[in-house]
């Protein structure tokens, strides 16, 4: 088994589109449009399955928002320096919700971003990203 893609609700397709691939530099890899079921999807990524696991983005026509609850937690993403990811992410629109710094009690530097519908997104510092 391996993880393939994760699904997140969006209100905006071409927003959520703008956002992966220009601010976070993701690639727009496909887009299909469902008009008898009212949905659209748009998956994103740094590279294609079966390599990498990608984020589909699931417009359900005439839905803006949706609520958050409290079972989500993140998405991470392996970055080769935070603190320049952040400013990057900045200059490029994106919303930084935690600057890059050590994780609480241990050397690991992260970081959070949130997408436009608030999803967060946690930067990890890895050597190699």
């Amino acid at each position: 088994m391996r993880l393939l893609h994760t699904m997140l609700r969006v209100g905006d397709l071409q927003r959520s589109i703008d956002f992966y691939t220009k601010v976070l530099g993701m690639q727009l890899l496909r887009t299909t449009e469902r008009p008898d079921q009212k949905y659209s999807l748009a998956f994103v990524g740094y590279g294609t399955n079966p390599e990498h696991a990608e984020i589909e983005l699931t417009y359900n026509w005439g839905v803006d928002k949706y609520e958050m609850g409290t079972a989500y937690g993140h998405i991470a993403i392996g970055v080769a320096d935070a603190y320049a990811s952040c400013e990057l992410i900045r200059t490029n629109g994106g919303n930084v919700t935690r600057e890059a710094g050590p994780v609480k009690g241990g050397t690991t530097v992260i970081a959070f971003v949130t997408d436009p519908d608030g999803y967060k997104i946690e930067l990890i510092q890895r050597a190699g990203e």
